[in-house]
Parts: structure tokens; C-alpha cells; sequence
């Protein structure tokens, strides 16, 4: 169906941010929403692995940046690459607030190499959207440990049940010129 690095890039690339496609709840307070998104935002590193599928027990590393979208609009820009083994891909991704929901892509979107966000909803500690590609439908839920650990689960719809496939755990790297300014 997929290769390797195919379906390693669109699952990182649904990594690159994050509930049960047509099931998320609308997104409530904007100044609620921007908060979570300028929280999230910075430098963040960490491991993966693909836990169900064909090719469950492939583990990846991602190295992301993502920074609040610009002007009045609410949500997130992201960049970065994961690898997995010798393939490196670029990883890139926007979320934006569309009236009550969400909307954006991961990569190219859909009609691409990537996904779209369908929907989506933030939540105090995390953000979940719908993600889709084709017949494929699914969910990234991107959650907020504490302020220096998110963990992020993409699910997709197997029939009538959410599967989680991937599972990643991102440590926020602190900027080099800030740690030396607090000596």
C-alpha cells in the first residue's frame, strides 16, 4: 500500500501537530485557543514509533519549531524534519482557526503528499484535529504534559473504532542565547 518512508511521512507529518473525525467539538474561546498555541510554541525534540501496523516498532526522532500563525488569526506554523534510520523528512505544517473549527495541512495537504485538518478543538492541555487523506480519516491529539513535555497520538479510523498508529514524545529544547543570558 504505502513504503516505508511514505507512510512514515504522512503519520510524522500529522506529528507536526494535533479526536474522532466528526466528533470534534467546535473551538470555544479564541483568546483561550491563541494561549494554547503561543504556549506551544518553540523548539521541540523528541523520539516516536509507529505502534500498530505494518510497520509497528519503527521508531523516529523529530526536531520541530513551531511559532503562532501571524497577525489576528489564531493558531500554529510548523517546521522541522523527522528521521528514521538514513531518510530525513521535512516536516511542515499550518493550523488555523476557521470560524468555530480548524482547518490547515500537514506537508502539501491532501491533494499532495500530506493531510488536511478537517476540524479541530484546544482544550486547556491539548488540541485535537481531524485529519484527512482520501478515504483515510483520523485524529492527532497533541497534549501538554507540563511546559517542557507534549506527547501527540495520531489515531485512524478503522470501521467504527479510533487506532492509535503513532505515538511521539517531544521535550521542548531551551534556546542556547536565553540559557547563557541567565548566567
Amino acid at each position: 500500500m504505502f513504503s516505508r518512508p511514505s507512510l512514515i511521512a504522512r503519520g510524522t507529518a500529522a506529528i507536526a501537530l494535533a479526536a474522532t473525525v466528526g466528533v470534534a467539538t467546535p473551538a470555544h474561546s479564541g483568546a483561550k485557543d491563541k494561549a494554547f498555541f503561543e504556549k506551544v510554541a518553540g523548539q521541540w525534540k523528541g523520539p516516536g514509533e509507529i505502534v500498530a501496523g505494518k510497520y509497528k516498532g519503527t521508531k523516529f526522532t523529530c526536531d520541530l519549531s513551531g511559532e503562532p500563525v501571524a497577525g489576528d488569526d489564531t493558531g500554529i506554523k510548523l517546521d522541522g524534519f523527522c528521521r528514521v534510520g538514513v531518510f530525513k523528512q521535512p516536516m511542515s505544517a499550518v493550523i488555523t482557526r476557521k470560524g468555530n473549527s480548524y482547518s490547515g495541512k500537514f506537508l502539501d495537504g491532501a491533494e499532495g503528499k500530506g493531510l488536511d485538518v478537517v476540524s479541530g478543538n484546544v482544550a486547556k492541555d491539548k488540541v485535537v484535529v481531524g485529519i484527512n487523506r482520501k478515504k483515510l480519516n483520523g485524529a492527532m491529539i497533541a497534549r501538554l504534559q507540563d511546559d517542557q513535555t507534549m506527547n501527540i497520538t495520531i489515531s485512524v479510523k478503522v470501521e467504527e473504532t479510533m487506532v492509535p498508529v503513532i505515538g511521539v514524545s517531544l521535550n521542548r529544547q531551551l534556546d542556547a542565547i536565553a540559557v547563557g543570558s541567565i548566567k
